[in-house]
């Protein structure tokens, strides 16, 4: 029976040493020149040595033109070689491996960190107030975009990740391309759902063209948007079932966009049974593990225990389990569950008391989850300067930093990686 002790190994040849993976989350530690702050590496070295089998990064941009949030890394060019180099290491240095998530924000670009006119498949502007129209892409855009994401993994490659992960999740670019809410193009890259599903397929053949054959190309995908007219769950699974026959080797699951955030911290299953193993996308990853065969797939979301964590691994429902937001407040959570010495992760309560009928409006809760992803930035940003994490620090001072750092922005849809 497999257990999350058991080493996992992947299509390239590279080999996780065990079953929990660090998931995305980001971190906004970006220098002044969009290269990785310092506080990135001792950040990444704190996680390197929390026991996981693989670290994932935070989405590292690949043009510099269209950021996701302020302090994103960019990388277009070996001009921050060293500095990535040492993030690698830092990691590294623990025993476990890192990659590093690449995304495109398309439409989703943030108004805060880019003055460029957001890009994306269609001109359909997102339903969130503030976020600027964006405008349709060109067949030649499409193409250079595609080239972008092969030199950034090239890229990560020559500084000594041991992987790319594809953002392929939570209303991003190739999400975008995939959702004919959002694509609602006529031409080879949108359609039907086998053009819509050219964009990212393409990403993944040059990316895997670009870097050497042991590096690892893995993707983060959808389950579904959650949106009427979306990117259904029937359609993802057929994505799957053709990313599957590429040289792809791991598919995380999860869900979402800026305008329904299911990965957010929102149960969106209704099984009793699927609940009581606490996390979001577990029902669904088991429907897919058909189409993705032989390729190893990731849930991330809701995991607290770790009987859940291993009941789920056991079943086969996943091959790996991710952790996020756990990780900010106990960087050494994998190491902590596989050694029994701790079976639950506490994640502290960073909402604000607010009335009923308040709560549930749009904006209160935009806030809400801004104020929770604020919290976890804290934390993160505490890790990164070297110091521990901070679970006492309350919503009220957590909200007043939210403001300072975003204005009215703090409104707004905001999401983890």
């Amino acid at each position: 029976m497999v257990d999350l002790h058991d080493p996992l190994p992947l299509a390239s040849g590279q080999v996780l040493r065990n079953r929990l993976m660090k998931s995305a989350l980001s971190e906004g530690l970006g220098d002044m020149s969009q290269g990785p702050d310092h506080r990135l590496v001792e950040l990444y070295r704190r996680w390197g040595t929390g026991g996981f089998g693989l670290v994932v990064t935070g989405n590292v941009m690949v043009d510099r033109s269209h950021l996701g949030e302020p302090g994103n890394v960019v990388i277009e060019d070996d001009r921050h070689l060293d500095g990535l180099s040492r993030w690698a290491k830092s990691t590294k240095d623990g025993g476990g491996l890192i990659w590093m998530q690449v995304n495109h924000p398309g439409r989703q670009a943030n108004p805060l960190a880019t003055a460029s006119q957001p890009v994306a498949p269609s001109a359909i502007k997102m339903n969130v107030p503030g976020w600027q129209a964006p405008r349709e892409l060109t067949d030649d855009e499409i193409e250079n975009i595609i080239d972008r994401y092969a030199t950034t993994a090239s890229i990560a490659d020559a500084a000594g990740f041991d992987g790319v992960q594809i953002h392929g999740a939570h209303g991003y670019l190739v999400a975008q391309f995939l959702s004919p809410r959002t694509n609602q193009r006529t031409d080879r890259w949108g359609g039907d759902p086998e053009r819509r599903m050219r964009f990212v397929l393409e990403v993944v053949r040059r990316t895997r063209a670009a870097v050497s054959p042991g590096f690892s190309v893995a993707i983060k995908l959808n389950s579904a948007d959650f949106q009427r007219g979306g990117f259904t769950e029937e359609e993802s699974r057929a994505v799957i079932a053709a990313l599957a026959s590429e040289e792809i080797d791991l598919i995380e699951i999860s869900g979402g966009t800026y305008e329904s955030p299911a990965m957010e911290g929102r149960p969106l299953v209704t099984s009793a049974s699927t609940q009581a193993r606490e996390a979001y996308f577990l029902e669904y990853a088991r429907t897919a593990r058909e189409a993705a065969a032989d390729v190893p797939l990731a849930v991330t979301g809701g995991f607290r225990t770790g009987t859940a964590m291993s009941e789920a691994v056991q079943s086969r429902d996943c091959d790996v389990v991710g952790l996020g937001r756990p990780t900010t407040v106990n960087p050494e959570s994998a190491d902590r569950l596989l050694t029994a010495r701790q079976n639950t992760l506490t994640v502290p309560d960073a909402s604000l008391p607010m009335p009923a009928w308040l709560a549930r409006t749009g904006r209160a809760k935009s806030f809400l989850s801004a104020l929770e992803l604020q919290w976890h930035n804290t934390q993160l940003h505490r890790l990164g300067a070297g110091t521990d994490p901070d679970p006492t620090v309350g919503p009220w001072i957590t909200a007043l930093r939210l403001l300072k750092n975003n204005g009215v922005d703090a409104f707004r849809r905001r999401r983890s990686s």
